[in-house]
């Protein structure tokens, strides 16, 4: 099996997973999360990441709308807007993106974008620290455990891993104040003198999340003893009841690595706070 289906099958074990998870931890959150629509989720395609990838394993709904259409879209408030790497978009489509944030609507981009959207429309956030990484992998920490999302999804043991794509653009924290770090890496901030991986903050009625490389992690490395295990360790770390085991064998998870799916796992559980998130901000200002 390639490296790249290997990927793909962690990812499509991680969903599993994940989903068994919120069914029995944070089953209310779980049928929030089932209740997303393709009308919800917009993602502008780009040529190096590819958070439609992601977002068809794990069978959640979106509509793709190319870079050139965003600014002849209508977008509302409740909306999510995913934007792949490059995040090349018209001057016009990004007004539209600034205006529907200060409106209330979610932004999602990554990598490059930092430089190519956030900086254009957002400035005085982030920006990009001028060190580009090399094609490699570091460890990651997951800093916002209290959270109650991702609490019940996450446990002590896990030990995740990102991807830098080559000429990834390290994130420089600009206003301390306002932006929130969820996920680090002190790998990152040894090399090129940044540690967010994944970070957001509020702007207007809206919200930005922007993480470093890609959304979509084409690999993971065996760092460890436990990054070499059977990923049904993994299933085992993550309390699956045993009537559920057997969905597991029969994907044949005993034959993924641990690492693989952890990774995946982790991005995957990063997404689903976001779309989460967006849940919780739309019912708080129906009751108002």
């Amino acid at each position: 099996m390639s490296e790249n289906e290997s990927m793909k099958k962690a990812y499509r074990i991680a969903q599993e997973l994940l989903n068994d998870r919120l069914k029995e931890k944070a089953p209310d959150a779980y049928r929030e999360l089932q209740s997303v629509k393709d009308a919800d989720v917009i993602v502008v395609p780009g040529q190096y990441d590819h958070i439609e990838s992601v977002l068809s394993l794990s069978e959640t709904p979106f509509t793709l709308v190319g870079r050139e259409r965003v600014d002849t879209i209508d977008l509302r408030p409740d909306q999510i807007v995913f934007i792949n790497c490059p995040g090349h978009i018209r001057t016009r489509g990004l007004r539209k993106i600034e205006t529907f944030v200060n409106e209330g609507g979610f932004l999602f981009t990554t990598d490059w974008a930092l430089k190519h959207v956030l900086e254009e429309i957002f400035p005085g956030y982030l920006e990009y620290n001028q060190r580009a990484t090399t094609d490699e992998v570091v460890r990651v920490e997951v800093k916002d455990t209290e959270d109650p999302f991702l609490k019940s999804i996450l446990g002590p043991n896990d030990d995740p891993q990102w991807w830098l794509e080559g000429s990834s653009y390290p994130i420089r924290i600009l206003n301390q104040e306002k932006v929130k770090v969820l996920v680090s890496s002190n790998e990152i901030r040894e090399k090129y003198g940044e540690a967010p991986v994944f970070v957001t903050f509020d702007h207007g009625a809206g919200k930005i999340y922007h993480m470093i490389s890609h959304f979509y992690l084409q690999r993971s490395e065996t760092r460890t003893q436990r990054h070499a295990k059977s990923a049904a360790t993994y299933m085992e770390e993550k309390e699956i009841p045993q009537h559920l085991r057997e969905k597991y064998r029969a994907m044949k998870i005993q034959d993924s690595l641990l690492g693989d799916v952890e990774s995946a796992y982790t991005s995957n559980a990063m997404m689903r706070k976001v779309m989460f998130d967006k849940k919780q901000q739309m019912r708080q200002r129906r009751e108002k």
